[in-house]
């Protein structure tokens, strides 16, 4: 079986599946007990790229694709046209999360293994003009940056869900640094909802698979936690989403689940499996996307389409 894995955190899920295949346990019988909701439909929109890692969309009919590689060096942010049409938006070393606001759209880089499992502060945010293409650095200083949220006031949060801090940061405007919500580790997958002011974190490898709810004008209460069924490392919870109905839809990267997580009564149900090793998941925005489907990157180097 060939899987093109590239040096980041999610490469230890997919060593994880690996070992699941050749013992026979494969990821669609991974130790869970979500329940199912209604089944999305799936449907391939592209395939043949390197390894996905994060995804977002530019809102001017491009969805911008992390690409990282094999060795944890190079990779690069790639826009795929509703037309099918591919090319490069920017060249950015091991990218991470992505997150779009107006013309711009913001990228963790350094989003390696080595630089988490060393403890390398070599990531950084980076800004890619959607109008020229050009990259400026935002902020640096950052270990192996995975996740990313922008907040109102303009500042991030990143995460890091491997090595020995794997703690959320939260970047100021002024680029100052500082921990918050430090009681929740192995954090991976972040998105800020503005509707409920809350920032929704995953968490990848702990024994339990956590989807945590910062109250942002509250950091310093602890946040609220809801539970996924199953054991943590064999989810691989990875990147989630906010939907138009407040729920939380988060990627299981090594059970190859989309799972629907509702933050008012903490019910969690699968609306899509059989999709091995996803990383992480939006709803369509802008021309030639569908606003009422999940699109799915994967490890495996495929966009998929989930339709209710």
């Amino acid at each position: 079986m060939r899987i093109r894995a590239a040096l980041t955190g999610g490469i230890a899920a997919i060593q994880l599946g690996v070992l699941a295949t050749v013992t026979g346990i494969g990821p669609a019988v991974a130790d869970t007990a979500v329940p199912a909701c209604e089944q999305w439909t799936k449907t391939t929109v592209a395939s043949g790229f390197g390894s996905l890692e994060n995804l977002g969309f530019d809102n001017r009919g491009g969805l911008l694709l992390s690409e990282i590689s094999l060795t944890g060096s190079g990779g690069g942010v790639h826009r795929l046209a509703a037309d099918g049409t591919r090319t490069l938006a920017a060249t950015v070393e091991a990218p991470g999360g992505i997150v779009v606001s107006g013309d711009t759209a913001y990228v963790n880089s350094g989003n390696a293994l080595r630089s988490g499992l060393s403890g390398i502060p070599d990531g950084a945010i980076r800004a890619i003009d959607l109008n020229t293409g050009a990259v400026t650095t935002v902020a640096t200083g950052l270990s192996m940056p995975n996740g990313l949220a922008r907040l109102p006031d303009g500042g991030f949060v990143v995460s890091r869900d491997l090595g020995a801090d794997t703690t959320l940061t939260r970047i100021a405007p002024d680029g100052s640094t500082a921990p918050l919500a430090p009681q929740l580790t192995s954090t991976n997958g972040l998105a800020y909802d503005p509707a409920s002011r809350k920032l929704f974190v995953s968490t990848t490898f702990d024994a339990t698979t956590t989807i945590a709810a910062i109250d942002i004008d509250r950091p310093d209460v602890p946040p609220l936690r809801i539970t996924v069924p199953g054991l943590g490392p064999l989810n691989s919870a990875d990147d989630l989403t906010v939907g138009a109905d407040g729920a939380v839809y988060v990627a299981l990267n090594l059970a190859g689940q989309v799972v629907r997580v509702d933050p008012d009564t903490a019910r969690t149900c699968v609306v899509a499996e059989g999709l091995p090793f996803v990383t992480s998941v939006r709803f369509g925005s802008g021309p030639g996307w569908d606003s009422h489907s999940l699109y799915a990157t994967s490890f495996l180097g495929t966009v998929t389409k989930l339709t209710p």
